[in-house]
């Protein structure tokens, strides 16, 4: 038997749920983001399909969101119910011969031996839909990179299998930023040295992307364009690499003393969250997202691991003195990142 690699994501996860909870909403514009209320400044966490056609999609402000469909439904976040749904979900994967490796609420790989990884993907897909009611995509691939990808693919709820045979034909003639790793900039990057397509990348000479972007990137890089990867699927229990407080303020802050209050405030909240896990801390970064809708985050090493709120602090602060720019704030944000 083959080994293959699935991922499985469930389908407008938070949006689904709601309309599972709300049947009178099926086939409506359905926005899920902070309180519900679109006049509040806030960003969309998951739009339904409907919605998506206006152009709503993850992280626009609600505000725009509401201007691009007047018409959706907007309904606040309910995180106790979206992780009770994801405990069933993950609970019926587990059901599965395979390893099975949580990635968040709405997703997972799993490693299975088997000729025919179709069966498997449509079974998984079946017993979700039984379970939950919920429809999930499932992507096929040699290994979690073509996996991932497939699942992009394949939606929604559908299968789709990418391989070492098929990759180039799906995938030659896209821009890099398909690429599951390589975003908006890295992707600019690349355009500007005469790279725009995933082909063009894998074909690069990685001696020379390792001189224009760092000896690890850059024949990374290459190696993620001819869709490798050798990464496992590991069945160890879901832990957060990082813990973080955010806030979104209806007004916007421009008294820079009231800026440090509040990362203060909100770094003191994060240290209480890697204390009471006993994960120390290595990393602090913060997070200013200017008005009207800028967003720049930096960073700060710890001397040494801790779970200490007075150092977690300062090094948010350090984090803080590197932003320069004193316009106004309308989001701030603190993360501590624990060891990998």
């Amino acid at each position: 038997m083959a080994h293959w690699v699935l991922h499985v994501d469930l389908d407008q996860f938070l949006a689904a749920v709601e309309v599972l909870r709300h049947p009178e909403l099926r086939g409506r514009p359905v926005v899920v983001g902070g309180d519900g209320d679109p006049t509040k400044r806030g960003v969309v966490s998951t739009a339904s399909y409907e919605a998506r056609a206006y152009g709503v999609h993850s992280g626009l402000p609600l505000r725009t969101a509401a201007r691009r469909c007047p018409d959706a439904v907007f309904l606040p976040v309910d995180a106790k119910v979206y992780k009770t749904v994801s405990a069933q979900v993950m609970a019926t994967l587990r059901e599965f011969d395979a390893v099975v490796e949580v990635l968040g609420w709405d997703e997972a790989f799993l490693a299975v031996d088997t000729d025919d990884p179709e069966r498997i993907a449509r079974e998984i897909r079946d017993r979700v839909r039984a379970a939950t009611g919920l429809d999930c995509t499932v992507g096929i691939g040699q290994n979690k990179l073509q996996a991932k990808l497939a699942t992009g693919l394949g939606k929604p709820a559908g299968v789709f299998r990418l391989t070492h045979q098929n990759w180039f034909d799906v995938l030659g003639d896209r821009p890099t930023d398909a690429l599951w790793g390589v975003g908006p900039k890295t992707a600019k990057r690349l355009k500007d040295m005469g790279i725009a397509t995933v082909g063009r990348l894998a074909a690069a000479d990685p001696r020379a992307l390792a001189e224009r972007l760092g000896p690890t990137i850059g024949p990374w890089l290459v190696r993620l364009a001819q869709g490798q990867d050798h990464s496992p699927v590991h069945g160890r229990p879901h832990v957060p690499r990082s813990r973080g407080r955010e806030t979104t303020y209806q007004h916007d802050l421009r008294d820079w003393e009231q800026v440090r209050r509040e990362v203060s405030r909100l770094a003191r909240r994060v240290a209480r969250e890697v204390a009471a896990e006993r994960r120390p801390a290595v990393r602090v970064v913060v997070k200013v997202r200017y008005a009207p809708f800028f967003t720049r985050t930096h960073g700060r090493a710890l001397e040494a691991p801790t779970t200490e709120a007075s150092a977690i602090e300062a090094a948010a602060f350090a984090a803080l003195d590197r932003f320069t720019e004193r316009r106004p704030v309308r989001l701030l944000g603190v993360r501590a990142e624990f060891a990998s």
